[in-house]
């Protein structure tokens, strides 16, 4: 098996097809002709080279005409090639050089000459690079983002605020867990995995997250398959404890799919009351239900339904209501590092009315002193703080919560009482804000 072949094509997918990186990756993965030090490699190498696109495009642009006229084939293996040349330190040039000169004769033998003259040239002259245009290319050619993105960022955040942020979606994501506590206590949790030969430490910000620093893959061992933990982002482990659950609860979870936020719900609500989890495809559904039989709760409802539009057999039926509303993703980079390029600046606005209607429904579903949590795994302000400003001047039985959650270096409590938490190693981009329904 090939390992830079395969990483090659799985990144042609993703650019080429639209296929997601983490969907494509994890199903080539499993195949059994893959040893397990193969398959590090390889997700370096599809990250890597997907988080770094523009950067390596620059530097094979020093050494063509037209970037634009290569071979999309061969423009794939000269940047897996310097990728690794670049950005790795285990790899020898000659060997990242040969084999992609192999690979290109696959397609032509001309092919093959032009791969083998850029990366010669490119081992010769890596200190002479040039980076045309201006101080917006420079930023984008060392962080790797497109120039409107930087900009919108710039705008919104900051110029320094906005380089943590590139440098954060840059970050290699850890693996986190949240304990179910329903099932079992974390310290018990802890040492079933340690038992089996996890390397793991506590959480960054969750007191129910554990962070695997290394060992297998996570859900195939016994401690997930009895229902203890549940991936996820410690971001996204924030947002359930805000809706402050009591027992017996009715919660409506609008955007529930794949059902994350859902199943934490059920847990803290100890299996009690009811969580409904509506979702626009029924196919996301099976998801949620498979993991709430996995954890032990029975209390999870799933329906199909589309939260932009309004429901009447909801209206003032929940207690909270959670809406993790679709967004351009911005702040998940680190995990889908496609969507630096994938994404347009016209795509963002085009959510917001969508968001809103959101906001609209799940608003009437609520209860009176009730709770909404609006959250967002964005970092566009257009799609958070200005969403909520545009709520609250509309509905003046709308208050929003304070939220805050401790001291964390990432988190920034905005003046409008939300919170924004900032990428790193540890935490997605992510956005939450409370609102409460007052008589």
């Amino acid at each position: 098996m090939n390992s830079r072949k395969l990483a090659r094509q799985i990144i042609q997918r993703v650019l080429e097809e639209g296929a997601y990186s983490n969907l494509v990756l994890s199903k080539e993965l499993n195949r059994d002709d893959i040893e397990e030090k193969d398959k590090g490699l390889i997700t370096e190498i599809v990250y890597g080279t997907l988080r770094r696109k523009r950067t390596l495009d620059v530097l094979i642009g020093n050494f063509v005409k037209d970037i634009k006229l290569i071979d999309k084939t061969v423009l794939n293996i000269l940047r897996v090639a310097i990728y690794q040349m670049y950005f790795l330190d285990k790899i020898p040039e000659y060997a990242a050089c040969n084999e992609a000169v192999e690979e290109a004769k696959e397609v032509s033998i001309e092919a093959s000459k032009l791969v083998n003259g850029i990366l010669r040239n490119y081992i010769k002259d890596e200190k002479e690079i040039m980076v045309p245009g201006n101080r917006i290319d420079e930023i984008a050619y060392k962080f790797s983002f497109e120039p409107w993105m930087i900009r919108l960022f710039i705008k919104q955040y900051g110029e320094e605020r906005t380089k943590k942020i590139m440098a954060g979606l840059n970050e290699t994501p850890k693996v986190t867990v949240r304990v179910n506590e329903f099932k079992g206590e974390y310290d018990e949790v802890y040492e079933k995995l340690e038992q089996i030969g996890y390397d793991i430490e506590e959480g960054y910000a969750c007191p129910e997250a554990i962070t695997i620093k290394g060992g297998k893959g996570v859900e195939n061992n016994e401690v997930f398959k009895e229902g203890l933990i549940t991936v996820q982002d410690e971001s996204a482990m924030l947002v359930a404890p805000l809706l402050e659950l009591k027992e017996g609860d009715k919660v409506l979870d609008l955007c529930a799919a794949p059902g994350g936020k859902t199943t934490h719900i059920a847990e803290l609500l100890g299996d009690t009351g009811e969580v409904l989890a509506f979702d626009l495809h029924e196919n996301k559904l099976s998801l949620i239900e498979e993991n709430a039989k996995r954890l032990g709760l029975s209390n999870i409802v799933c329906k199909e339904m589309d939260a932009t539009k309004l429901n009447s057999e909801y209206i003032s039926y929940g207690d909270k209501v959670l809406i993790d509303v679709p967004c351009s993703g911005l702040g998940i980079i680190r995990k889908k590092p496609e969507i630096k390029w994938n994404k347009t600046r016209q795509q963002l606005r085009d959510l917001i009315e969508i968001q809103r209607n959101i906001m609209e429904n799940a608003w009437q579903y609520l209860k009176p002193n009730g709770i909404m949590i609006y959250s967002t795994c964005t970092l566009n302000k257009e799609e958070n703080e200005e969403n909520i400003k545009w709520f609250l001047d509309k509905h003046k039985d709308a208050e929003i919560e304070k939220i805050y959650i401790g001291n964390n270096n990432n988190f920034i409590y905005n003046a409008d009482k939300s919170l924004t938490i900032l990428p790193n190693d540890s935490m997605d981009g992510f956005f939450i804000a409370k609102i409460k329904k007052i008589k």
